[in-house]
């Protein structure tokens, strides 16, 4: 008898479906209309080691699997497609190196005007999943891209006063931490 593989690991290292039978990569491939209205998949795509209020069937991590992303590059690849799309949904882009040499970043896309009135508004449910997005890129072994994801909010929470909330900020402050 074999052990049964983790539902995340499936998901990531596989391409096993999510409990509503959709891939990693049929989720990437929706437009953002879609990434938007539905609400269950992001726990698939940026899991923590909580039970999700929203999503309760949802895996959730434990030190195996944390380590399974930490330990297996194509995880980790896929982990960082799923933020790389992510990122195109808030009108942001990854910047693999500056041209300043402080090394990889994220900058605002042309399309940040359009994108960011989709969540940057206070109570906006897409904090949530910016702080699930944090908190789970660091866990599982992209502590670069959750730093440089966090220093761009931070300069857009400086820039647009008001539109996130300083409980907002704290959350996501605490999920880039150790």
């Amino acid at each position: 008898m074999t052990d049964a593989v983790h539902p995340l690991v499936a998901f990531y290292r596989d391409g096993a479906p999510d409990d509503e039978n959709r891939t990693l990569a049929q989720i990437l491939g929706w437009d953002d209309r879609r990434l938007e209205a539905i609400h269950d998949y992001i726990q698939w795509l940026f899991p923590l080691p909580e039970r999700s209020g929203a999503n309760p069937s949802a895996p959730t991590l434990d030190e195996a699997t944390i380590q399974a992303f930490r330990s297996t590059p194509v995880m980790r690849d896929r982990l960082r497609q799923a933020f790389l799309r992510m990122l195109r949904f808030y009108g942001l882009a990854w910047i693999p190196d500056s041209s300043d040499g402080t090394g990889p970043g994220i900058h605002r896309a042309a399309n940040f005007g359009i994108r960011s009135g989709e969540w940057l508004s206070p109570m906006n449910h897409n904090h949530l999943r910016l702080t699930r997005i944090l908190r789970s890129l660091r866990l599982l072994g992209l502590e670069e891209e959750a730093a440089a994801l966090f220093r761009e909010l931070d300069a857009i929470h400086q820039e647009y006063p008001g539109r996130i909330t300083a409980r907002t900020f704290d959350y996501w402050k605490d999920a880039t931490s150790s």
